[in-house]
């Protein structure tokens, strides 16, 4: 009685999954950008010169030396994380400010955003740029007060 056997080879490779590399993290990019911003409800112009306003974040923030320049230390901030630093709130349709007034879209009041001097309702979502201007206004103002209120808004000069 002769015993057979057989053997089975096969050439084929063992399935090899890739492994996932992990990435470095994101390294933080630095910016010395420049950019300023006034407020104005009904007409008047809100000041930020109170300490509670002043050096907030290390990423974005406003100086006593000049409460309406904006200095920008992180690349890709927007308008809206700059405000989430001070103490206040501002949304597309309210602002309330640091001592708890409110100032919402209502009737023929309306808040309006211009950067650069042009409309933006959605200023708030813009990455700020060097030399940004943006204006912030609360009323129902007529073209030559909103003309007025933008050139109260400093010039940035980026060197």
């Amino acid at each position: 009685m002769a015993i057979v056997g057989f053997f089975v080879f096969s050439s084929s490779k063992p399935k090899v999954e890739p492994k996932t590399i992990a990435t470095p993290p994101q390294i933080k990019q630095e910016t010395g950008t420049k950019a300023a911003f006034a407020i104005f409800t009904n007409g008047t112009f809100r000041i930020f010169t109170a300490s509670m306003y002043h050096n907030l974040s290390a990423d974005v923030y406003i100086e006593p030396s000049n409460p309406n320049i904006v200095n920008v230390k992180k690349a890709n901030i927007t308008w809206d994380d700059f405000f989430k630093t001070l103490p206040m709130k501002l949304t597309h349709d309210c602002l309330t400010t640091g001592t708890g007034q409110t100032f919402c879209t209502k009737g023929n009041q309306t808040l309006k955003f211009y950067i650069k001097g042009r409309l933006d309702a959605n200023a708030l979502d813009q990455i700020i740029n060097a030399g940004d201007q943006l204006l912030v206004s609360f009323g129902n103002e007529n073209e030559a007060q909103i003309q007025s209120q933008l050139q109260q808004i400093p010039s940035i000069n980026q060197n």
